[in-house]
């Protein structure tokens, strides 16, 4: 069996498809959004987080570390990530948990056994297993066993996908998911590609091709949209990504994530730049201007997974 790298599993999950579920976090993504929540979800590889909120000062990850990446000053610990090779001693050695190593190695069985023991929840629940990121589909033999074993073991899955996929490889492993949870950010493709660092040929022709599979009884689609001011929030963007839903051969409702910064400290805990670092999240207005866009152009409009005005935004 093949086995790939996850840096999170997080059970009885209640925002990442229908009741609770248990959802995987696979390593690697092709796009590089400015506001990533997950960016420790971005590299391929396991990386090295470091907490200094839980650092006591005591050095003891200074001597341990072969490479000579940690080093001790006036203003704290310091992590050289160029000459971090993630050996793990420092790891070790912290005792308050400072430090730490995102991403590990797991095989699909010890994932499925996992897995299993959650089926009880999902039953009651009508819930299930989601996948996510990163991306899923960045390792995809990984990703295809998981599907395949989840299907013999009769466990419903969700696809939490960018969309961003080699469309080879999304036809081939997205109809072995009941649902799919498919992000939608920027319909053009310059500005798409100033804020993801990537194209969005790819997403826009695999959402087409989702639509049409559930047309014909393929997996459910879930377009949801991170709205952020100043990035995707505009008329001009809004109007643009109703018509394109629109188009679609079945036309799938609509859930809007408002703009977070919830996961801006781990930026600076993996010794990355955020690059959205005057954003805020939108203002009621926005997301009421956003709401009655979407929904004026024939769309079923929900806000984190709630009617708006149900969840306290307006």
């Amino acid at each position: 069996m093949t086995s790939g790298t996850i840096f999170d599993v997080k059970r009885f999950a209640v925002h990442d498809g229908p009741g609770l579920r248990t959802t995987v976090f696979l390593k690697g993504c092709p796009m590089s959004c400015l506001g990533c929540h997950n960016p420790e979800g971005q590299a391929m590889g396991p990386e090295l987080l470091f907490r200094p909120d839980r650092c006591t000062l005591r050095g003891d990850c200074v001597p341990a570390c072969p490479h000579a990446a940690i080093s001790l000053g006036d203003d704290g610990i310091r992590v050289a990530p160029d000459r971090c090779e993630l050996a793990g001693a420092c790891v070790e050695v912290c005792l308050p948990g400072a430090l730490e190593i995102v991403g590990s190695p797991r095989s699909v069985e010890g994932i499925l056994d996992l897995l299993e023991r959650d089926r009880l929840y999902y039953d009651e629940s009508g819930g299930g297993v989601t996948f996510s990121g990163g991306e899923p589909f960045t390792q995809p033999e990984f990703l295809r066993e998981l599907l395949v074993g989840c299907r013999e073991r009769e466990l419903p899955v969700t696809l939490d996908t960018s969309g961003h996929v080699l469309p080879e490889t999304f036809q081939a492993l997205a109809p072995l998911a009941s649902h799919l949870l498919f992000d939608l950010k920027v319909m053009d493709e310059a500005r798409h590609e100033a804020f993801t660092g990537v194209h969005n040929r790819w997403i826009l022709e695999n959402l087409r091709w989702a639509a049409a599979a559930s047309a014909n009884g393929g997996p459910t689609v879930l377009v949801r949209i991170p709205l952020i001011p100043g990035i995707n929030a505009d008329e001009e963007n809004l109007r643009a990504t109703a018509a394109f839903l629109l188009g679609l051969e079945k036309v799938p409702p609509v859930d809007l994530l408002p703009y977070h910064r919830l996961g801006v400290d781990k930026y600076g805990r993996l010794g990355k730049a955020y690059g959205l670092e005057g954003a805020r999240p939108p203002q009621d207005e926005i997301i009421g201007n956003a709401v009655r866009a979407l929904k004026d152009a024939g769309l079923t409009v929900t806000v984190r997974g709630e009617t708006h005005g149900d969840d306290g935004t307006g």
